[in-house]
């Protein structure tokens, strides 16, 4: 079937079994002639598809160009005007992994695609979600115009008026209640280049209110592996666990979130990798697991811990690392023998001995062994704890640092690694440089800016003290301000580029919208906020003066710039197609508004601008990456110019798929040789882009020269804790090192004492001085330390399995707030509640004392999770044609017992309450994936409210083709004690058939 139409809305909203969907899905086909397939043969389709072997991988990626172009070799010949056909590479806009995409460009309408077979990452492979990623060039379902709420419905208006009226606003605001009453939610859909020049944009301001997606999807990870070895990302890459001999799956389902990665794993099955999936749920990904373990959601700890019990108790932890690069795990070693035997383990998440020590079994005779881990161990209350629990479980087998090894933490889209490194975050700047003095001098010297004149946009004393995060903004809004850590509340709020439905607590966030007195919706679709803004609240929720605008940006197949996948790997995209309807891109945007908010000149200072749409200015996405390449020497995005990534994006063919390191290749476009770098430069890539460092594959691996990719632990907690060495001992040290003991990070004063100071050039040495190697921006310190002396800028040290700055030095497990288990929140109570902890007060014992009997009225545990059709919140690629005949209803998994005592039959209409009040209609999916406590709802649905459809909420032409209850919806208060990550993998429900 081929949909070429958009379908009618009152079909689909009367539509709820999948059958009749497809049927509605037709019936809307509003008229207009369907195109002809042509027949394929099984050869023909498999050539096409790249499903085949032989001769359909080995045609080439380009077979539908030359097609096309001997298609149109006849009208040449007859006079006719030739099409206009171009190829441009881009990367899918979904999931992490960096899939690479040729995009077949006829006389500016994108026609056609195919998977790029060159590309490492991918291999030639899409998911359902890239293979549908054309419809972004037609934009049917798009936020077409800028538009403005209304009495209630939204009117298209122009650019010009919703800029003047936003900016009029906002500086109204800001002269009444201070810059702090401003909020934005940056995107991790932004390319790089945007999310750097957000958090930019944000700051020139004068506020640090400003945060992203990953708040809520890994900022636990960051926080726990950065404060255990340095830096908080993904270690190894997809390609590299080929290469392991175990994997543990825990609280990942890749085979659904991230399929293509799934790729790398059956290789490595294939090669004779054991795998292991631990999940409350038997998902796509347990289905091809050799070990299967159920837990309890919300117990990873317990169990990490048990399994690390067997370990200990038969000495297979590797000694010899664990003493060279490890601190604390002595403390770590006595606590789990003292606290988990394999009773106390089964008593709380319900795994016996004989698991836990067939998993540590596996793990320790076959290794090196990788584990991954989601969303799983991220969204919880002590997201920070279970994911250091990881840690020291790879740790303790001395796996970080070797090929097959490593922590592979998958994030979730496309750019989410990208945006965090140096994106909107609220409590540092672009790449983790904390709010301090030192920082903002940095970066003012950068961006060309005086730092006074920056510390003047800022309100007194706020301009070091971390802002607001993403998932609290509703309690900026709605909180006495008395116990607000600023002067005003929140009354400004920006959507840019993020879906609502992904955040929890969602009857209050209604109600947080229906208080800001102004609120701005920019992105591709109008997503979830749109609805529910123009959704009646209730009489004393309104605020007749609030406004509400929606302004359409492109997605990034309309313009250009860089991404980073989940394993580092950065990747240039070209444009596509130009900017669909009236949309506009975001840095344009940015730049637009600056010009209204009056610094505009300070935000592009030294940024180029260049022609964009209709003739307009907008900053040049290259010359952002190269201020970029200037300022975030931290994590090494210095040596990722554009040239060099765009040389990759070129030569994919000459990168191995294994190891991804380029096995000769010369750029043909520039002369530059690719030989020795490793696919998309991963970081760090270090010094200045002529310095060629090529990318780091591993993090900390000391098998490898500093200049070939090899590396050590960072040394950003000290020399000496309690009276021992915090750095690595003696004879640790990375390949070819010219101190081979422990040593702090490099800066001018030991570049002199170590005798190396007259190796950096004399304009080296007047940028150097004074400076260490994250502020030297001459790169002086950098090259003089790796390139001469095989030294790592950023010192030498052991990892940390005691983390004394966090609640819990040594994880430790705590019950969830709300808990189907009162005897366990005995035991292992929450931490207490805080007072003023990223500008709020947050709550955890009260919460859980007032709940603790709640698991009476709510039994059952809610969770939730991905679906391979759609992504994030889901308004993007439920407004897809391709994906919305595949998933049409949003649904609830329940066991067959919970479901048979409820009497409830597979396929019928359910009730989901919870201890919010919120009560979501959804399908039952009657299924034993889930065992008797436990129930599974999707996350990325949007567009019906607790049985109300909310289609005439939407501007017009713009209602997704699938709508469905938001879990968040009904998902209650719960955060973690570290970052604020919000809790939705463990919380209580209960179901209820719902009347016909």
């Amino acid at each position: 079937m081929l949909l070429t139409r958009k379908p009618s809305d009152a079909n689909l909203a009367s539509s709820s079994s999948p059958s009749s969907m497809v049927s509605s899905l037709v019936r809307g086909l509003d008229g207009a002639a369907r195109r002809p397939i042509a027949t394929l043969d099984r050869r023909s389709f498999l050539r096409r598809s790249g499903l085949g072997v032989g001769a359909g991988i080995a045609a080439t990626q380009l077979t539908l160009v030359r097609k096309a172009r001997a298609a149109d070799a006849p009208k040449a010949a007859e006079g006719a005007a030739a099409s206009k056909i171009q190829v441009k590479r881009t990367v899918c806009g979904h999931c992490s992994v960096g899939c690479a995409v040729d995009a077949v460009v006829e006389n500016g309408v994108w026609m056609r695609q195919e998977p790029v077979f060159d590309s490492p990452i991918n291999l030639g492979a899409h998911c359902a979600k890239g293979a549908a990623l054309r419809e972004h060039g037609r934009g049917e379902y798009r936020l077409k115009y800028p538009m403005k709420l209304v009495d209630g419905k939204y009117q298209r208006i122009s650019w010009d008026v919703a800029l003047d009226e936003i900016s009029k606003k906002m500086l109204e605001i800001r002269q009444q209640s201070g810059p702090d009453a401003l909020f934005v939610v940056g995107s991790s859909k932004h390319n790089n280049e945007q999310a750097y020049l957000l958090r930019k944009w944000v700051s020139l301001w004068g506020t640090n209110n400003c945060d992203h997606q990953a708040r809520i999807c890994h900022s636990t990870t960051v926080a726990g592996v950065a404060n255990t070895w340095g830096y908080g990302a993904m270690t190894n890459s997809y390609n590299d666990m080929q290469n392991s001999k175990a994997a543990m799956y825990i609280g990942s389902n890749a085979a659904e979130a991230h399929p293509v990665s799934m790729l790398h794993m059956l290789h490595a099955k294939e090669k004779g990798c054991k795998m292991i999936v631990v999940d409350p749920r038997f998902t796509r990904t347990a289905a091809k697991a050799d070990e299967y373990v159920r837990i309890r959601s919300g117990t990873d700890i317990p169990f990490l811990f048990g399994v690390m019990w067997h370990i200990f108790q038969n000495g297979w932890e590797d000694k010899k690392y664990i003493n060279d690069r490890v601190y604390g795990m002595d403390k770590v070693r006595e606590d789990i023998l003292a606290k988990w035997s394999p009773e106390k383990v089964e008593e709380v998440c319900g795994v016996d001995g004989a698991t836990t020590l067939k998993v540590a079994t596996i793990l320790s005779q076959n290794r090196p062994s990788t584990i991954v881990w989601c969303m799983g161990q991220t969204q919880h209350t002590i997201g920070n704890a279970i994911v250091r629990a990881s840690c020291l479980l790879q740790l303790a087998l001395g796996n970080i640092g070797v090929s097959g090894g490593g922590a592979n933490i998958f994030r979730g889209h496309d750019n989410v690694q990208g945006a965090t490194d140096v994106g909107p975050n609220p409590d540092s700047l672009p790449g983790y440089y904390g709010l301090a003095d030192g920082s903002w001098k940095h970066f003012a010297k950068v961006w060309g800016v005086d730092f006074d004149w920056i510390k003047k946009q800022y309100a007194p004393g706020m301009m070091n003290k971390p802002g607001m995060t993403v998932s609290r903004w509703i309690d900026g809004v709605l909180e006495k301000n008395e116990l607000i850590d600023q002067d005003s509340n929140l009354r400004a709020l920006f959507f840019w580029g993020h879906a609502p439905n992904s955040q929890t607590r969602g009857l209050e966030m209604k109600k947080a919208m229906d208080a800001l007195d102004l609120l701005v919706v920019v992105d591709p679709f109008p997503s979830a906020t749109a609805a529910m803004a123009a959704m009646p609240g209730k009489a004393d929720e309104q605020n007749p003066k609030r406004a509400v605008y929606l302004l359409p940006a492109t997605t990034q197949f309309e313009t250009s710039g860089s991404c980073t996948a989940s394993n580092r790997s950065i990747q240039w995209r070209e444009q596509v197609i130009e900017p669909l309807w009236e949309s506009r891109n975001d840095h344009m945007i940015m730049y637009q508004l600056a010009q209204k908010l009056g610094f505009e000149k300070e935000l592009v200072k030294n940024i180029k601008m260049v022609p964009g749409r209709g003739g307009m200015a907008e900053p040049s996405p290259e010359d952002i990456l190269r201020e970029i390449n200037k300022s975030v020497w931290t994590i090494g995005y210095t040596g990722q110019s554009p040239e060099r990534l765009q040389a990759h994006m070129r030569n994919m063919n000459v990168f191995n798929a294994t190891t991804l390191r380029a096995q000769g290749g010369i750029d043909k476009a520039t002369g530059y040789k690719l030989d020795g770098d490793f696919f998309g430069l991963p970081w760090p890539c270090y010094g200045t882009p002529a310095l060629k460092h090529p990318g780091t594959p591993n993090l900390y691996d000391t098998s490898k020269h500093v200049m070939e990719g090899g590396g050590n632990f960072r040394a950003n907690f000290g020399v000496e804790r309690e009276g021992k060495n915090l750095l690595a001992e003696d004879g640790s040290h990375s390949k070819g090192s010219d101190i081979t003991t422990g040593y702090p990070e490099i800066d001018s004063v030991m570049l002199k004492k170590l005798g190396w100071w007259e190796e950096l050039t004399p304009e080296e040495q007047k940028a150097a001085e004074g400076k260490n190697w994250k502020t030297d921006l001459s790169g002086g310190i950098i090259r003089v330390s790796m390139q001469n002396h095989g030294v790592h800028p950023f010192g030498n040290a052991k990892a940390r399995a005691v983390v004394w700055n966090f609640p819990d030095p040594i994880p430790q497990h705590r019950e969830p707030l709300f808990s189907n288990r009162p005897d366990m929140v005995a035991k292992y109570p929450t931490h207490d509640d805080r007072k003023a902890f990223w500008r709020l007060p947050t709550l955890f014992k009260s919460v859980q004392g007032k709940n603790a009997d709640i698991s009476t009225k709510f039994p059952l545990i809610m969770t939730s999770g991905r679906l391979v059709e759609y992504e994030g919140g889901g308004e993007e690629t439920r407004s897809n044609r391709y994906l919305a005949e595949l998933q049409q209803d949003m649904f609830v998994e329940l066991n067959p017992a919970v479901a048979n005592d409820r009497g409830i039959r597979n396929g019928e209409q359910v009730w989901v309450s919870t201890p919010t009040g919120a009560r979501i209609r959804v399908k039952a999916l009657v299924t034993e994936r889930v065992d008797r406590q436990t129930v599974f709802l999707p996350f990325h649905f949007s567009g019906k409210w607790q049985g109300v459809d909310l289609a005439p909420y939407y501007p017009d032409g713009a209602v997704p083709i699938v709508r469905g209850e938001a879990i968040n919806t009904a998902t209650t208060y719960g955060y973690d004690s570290v970052t604020m990550m919000q809790e939705t993998k463990t919380t209580l429900c209960q179901i209820e058939r719902a009347n016909a």
